[in-house]
């Protein structure tokens, strides 16, 4: 079987490749578009870092692929969407680099700390200015971070072992367990007010980009450092640059940038006060050594066995039962995705996932299933180390009960799945359906009964019933040219009609849009009269 790798490599993990028989390796990096898309027409597997571009083209040319391997956590190089349609899998190596991009992280905290690349170019340039480059201590400074995945974990333990006191944003971080690791659970807008140093941990996506902006910056302590070694783009780089010029923030380390790499003229290359390195967050030689071993191990495994470890689109079963689960995992994802999204603004102290399949899906191993339910709840505020397989050991260090219900029949659908979420003071509910062979459906959301379509930017506006709401919510989505393509309406069915508390009865509107709002949309939503709350919910 042929497995290309098509960007640099440790030597060690193309030795794994090399001493199996029934492997013909090909080691060409440095391909462009045309060239990958004639070296792949009759690959099995490929193997890459983050140069390699798989785009739906490639993927296209490829006739034989099975899986693609990443040696690395990221996979935005990847249209995993056009994999999974075509039933390639997607594979990664989370744990490989976790260590080193933390290490990078603090290393870059302590750099900030004491101006040492800026005093260390002074003495190269043959000057002695002791006075100008005055540090600050980091004992007894509040370190914030954003994410408590596998690399945020790694940060706050090294960061108490300096005695910084650190607080952390979660909002699926279990109370228990953070006070067992010793850490303080706290609010978003708490963090950003508390800290001295705020480093972030959290995958790209629309609830994260932009994360540190305008507005969150003015939120902040006066002489806030700022560290990212997560993902360009969680930074806004303008507002950053503004943020320093007004002495809002007294210093940054950037490893990842919004272009990569930066245009020759970006401010943040010429900040006297921001320190960059070209995304070295994984680069040590331990970290290449460990993914380039991992990702070819993982690869002969699947080829030779079957067997799948870190799938990324996929859990571990056989490549024949994804095509027959694959609508039913779609909704799991989907499923997981919305109510992870509705909890992820602010800390809800999740206690439990309680999961109930019924009908027609019980015939099969539901594990699977379960696993992407967990999978998508997580990846929203994850740093991008949650896949298919860790899923569930991922909720229980987060102190999160995962509990599994099987009813063989139901009335209502031939099959139904259902996901509730039990935080400190409320459960949330949302139930979907698959119809036919691949047309799935969310058919519940609490005690508002629907039929939406669950795919691109969802609008959930759920306010009193009253004359109005809907039309002015929707004329200011016209006024800011967002086009609605659908939209279901629903009321509470729990409602008594002619009870005293008639004035009260609620409704729900799932409004499919064309494209994303922004915040101020949102807030112009939020302030309609009658309107209980607004979520924005990405389900691409």
């Amino acid at each position: 079987m042929k497995v290309l790798v098509s960007d640099k490599m440790s030597q060690n993990g193309i030795d794994v490749l090399n001493a199996v028989d029934g492997i013909n390796l090909i080691y060409k990096t440095g391909m462009n578009p045309d060239d990958l898309k004639k070296e792949i027409q009759d690959a099995d597997a490929l193997i890459i870092r983050s140069s390699t571009k798989v785009t739906k083209d490639v993927l296209a040319a490829a006739k034989n692929l099975k899986i693609i391997g990443r040696a690395g956590i990221g996979v935005d190089n990847i249209d995993c969407t056009t994999a999974t349609e075509r039933g390639v899998i997607v594979i990664n190596t989370p744990s490989g680099n976790a260590t080193t991009t933390a290490e990078h992280a603090i290393a870059m905290l302590m750099a900030l700390s004491r101006h040492i690349p800026q005093a260390d170019k002074s003495m190269h340039q043959g000057a002695w200015e002791k006075s100008k480059f005055n540090g600050t201590e980091i004992t007894g400074k509040t370190l914030g971070v954003f994410g408590y995945g596998n690399i945020g974990k790694i940060v706050a333990d090294r960061a108490q072992g300096l005695k910084m006191k650190v607080i952390v944003f979660d909002p699926f971080l279990n109370a228990e367990i953070a006070a067992k690791n010793r850490i303080e659970l706290v609010t978003r807008d708490m963090l950003f007010e508390r800290s001295d140093y705020i480093t972030v941990h959290v995958p790209l996506n629309d609830s994260t980009r932009n994360l540190i902006n305008k507005k969150t910056i003015a939120a902040m302590k006066t002489g806030v450092r700022i560290i990212n070694c997560a993902r360009g783009g969680i930074v806004n780089e303008s507002d950053l640059i503004d943020g320093l010029n007004s002495d809002k923030i007294a210093g940054a380390a950037i490893d990842v940038f919004e272009q990569e790499p930066p245009p020759i003229d970006s401010p943040l290359l010429k900040h006297e006060r921001v320190i960059c390195t070209p995304h070295l967050g994984a680069s040590t030689e331990e970290a290449q050594v460990n993914v380039a071993v991992q990702v070819a191990e993982q690869i002969r495994d699947y080829l030779f066995t079957g067997e799948i470890r870190n799938g990324v689109n996929c859990p571990s079963i056989s490549s024949e039962m994804v095509k027959v689960l694959s609508p039913y995992l779609k909704l799991c994802d989907k499923l997981g995705s919305f109510q992870g999204q509705i909890h992820r603004e602010k800390h809800a102290d999740i206690k439990k996932l309680t999961i109930s399949y019924s009908g027609t899906v019980t015939d099969y191993d539901t594990g699977a299933l379960t696993s992407a339910l967990v999978h998508g709840f997580l990846n929203t505020i994850s740093d991008g180390s949650v896949n298919y397989v860790n899923a569930l050991s991922m909720a229980e260090s987060r102190g999160i009960v995962v509990e599994e219900n099987i009813v063989h029949h139901v009335q209502e659908f031939a099959n139904k799945i259902t996901l509730s979420v039990t935080g400190e003071k409320k459960t949330n509910l949302i139930a979907g359906t698959v119809f036919g062979k691949k047309n799935y459906r969310f058919v519940r959301f609490n005690d508002f009964y629907l039929e939406v379509i669950p795919d691109g930017y969802l609008l959930v506006l759920h306010n009193y019933d009253r004359p109005g709401v809907i039309g002015k919510a929707t004329s200011i989505l016209g006024n800011h040219k967002i086009n609605v393509s659908r939209m279901q309406l629903t009321l509470d069915k729990t409602f008594i009609p002619g009870s005293s508390e008639s004035c009260l009865q609620e409704a729900v509107s799932f409004i499919n849009i064309d494209q994303p709002v922004n915040e101020t949309i949102l807030e112009e939503l939020m302030k309609l009269e009658n309107v209980i709350t607004v979520h924005q919910i990405d389900l691409n």
